[in-house]
């Protein structure tokens, strides 16, 4: 194993909902990868999203976002609930995520989309249309119509109220995160499909121009296009013609989530949301479920942990570069799912196990069923 080093600064904020929950479970696992790796993690806790308005009356002080530009990486819950939905929109629990992807400069949002064989029933769709399933959806993360300028509500002349939001993208902004798709292409299928309006938008041709040019880059991997309304459908009529994509915030956001009940539960599925490798060779980096907070459930052992524990896994490999853990944490999961063990979202009626139950199980898969 690595050799004992300088400790992981790793910020952990569980957020709202079921976050502290699946946070609290998941460190139980990075304390047991610390004495794998022989390397010491430097945990700090914070808090953001509504404990954070509670708090502090803003979703995200200044002293979280500097903590997290000076961590490693950051461990991330979720946040949000109905007792904030009456906030203005830079009020709520939402906007202090939002913050951190932009200050963080957190521009790929990495999205696995992965069917286990065990839950390909689980799946909205026929099981042959999603068993063995593994697509991989990088959204840009930090431009497009989220952040774009101007934006607002103002009345007409005539007494009429308008609202407006503004897509926009810089090629920069494009070319880095296409970029990135294609990297990660070479160690999967090398197969990227790129994902745009190009017909009715003008970022969406400009998208396409920027994906055609950086594909000449590689050619080694096979580039295809794909308006967004058409991947949509494509997804739910032959998802596994996919391997990775790369769209826009807002388009990448909605497919993501479509794709993610591909694979029976958003309580499987992580995510990483990576920065710019720099000039120290480290990136700036967020891991988080792509679960809610699910406060309907909070607080009763129902959550699964298991989107949070992947998120791990993905921090080690791509902020800690031990891409041998990962394998062993996946692996574990894998075995976990093979045994028969569930929570409550993915028991489809059947016998289930608490959300601490289910790390238990991970645990004992990690000590005796070494990759």
């Amino acid at each position: 194993m690595a050799a004992a080093s300088e400790p992981f600064r790793l910020l952990v904020l569980p957020g709202d909902g079921i976050g502290p929950e699946v946070i609290d479970e998941t460190l139980r696992v990075v304390d047991w990868f610390a004495g794998w790796l022989n390397r010491p993690f430097a945990i700090s806790r914070d808090i953001i999203g509504g404990a954070s308005i509670d708090a502090h009356g803003v979703p995200a002080t200044d002293a979280v976002t500097a903590t997290a530009l000076s961590a490693d990486a950051v461990l991330f819950g979720a946040v949000g609930g109905e007792k904030w939905d009456s906030q203005p929109i830079h009020l709520r629990p939402e906007a202090g995520l939002l913050r951190l992807r932009k200050e963080l400069d957190l521009f790929a949002n990495l999205r696995p989309a992965i069917c286990y064989p065990e839950l390909a029933s689980a799946s909205a769709l026929r099981p042959e249309l999603v068993e063995g399933l593994d697509i991989l959806i990088i959204r840009e993360l930090t431009a497009g119509v989220y952040f774009g300028e101007p934006r607002g509500v103002e009345v007409l002349p005539d007494g009429r109220r308008r609202a407006y939001d503004t897509q926009a993208y810089t090629s920069e902004e494009v070319e880095r995160v296409v970029r990135a798709a294609f990297d990660i292409a070479r160690l999967r299928q090398r197969k990227v499909c790129s994902v745009d309006k190009a017909n009715v938008m003008e970022t969406g041709a400009f998208w396409r121009g920027i994906a055609t040019a950086v594909g000449a880059d590689y050619p080694d991997v096979e580039l295809t296009h794909m308006y967004a309304d058409n991947c949509a459908m494509q997804l739910m009529r032959r998802p596994k013609q996919f391997d990775v994509i790369v769209t826009d915030n807002l388009f990448g956001d909605i497919l993501s989530d479509a794709a993610a009940m591909l694979t029976g539960s958003l309580g499987l599925l992580p995510s990483a949301s990576l920065g710019a490798i720099g000039p120290d060779g480290r990136r700036k980096a967020l891991y988080e479920p792509v679960h809610g907070s699910a406060p309907d459930i909070a607080g009763k052992g129902l959550a699964n942990p298991l989107a949070t524990i992947l998120s791990f896994g993905m921090c080690l490999r791509y902020s800690m570069d031990a891409g041998e853990a990962a394998d062993r944490l996946e692996a574990a999961v894998r075995r976990v799912l093979a045994d028969g063990v569930r929570t409550a979202d993915i028991a489809a009626g059947g016998p289930h196990v608490s959300t601490s139950a289910m790390t238990d199980a991970v645990l004992r898969a990690l000590e005796h069923d070494p990759i």
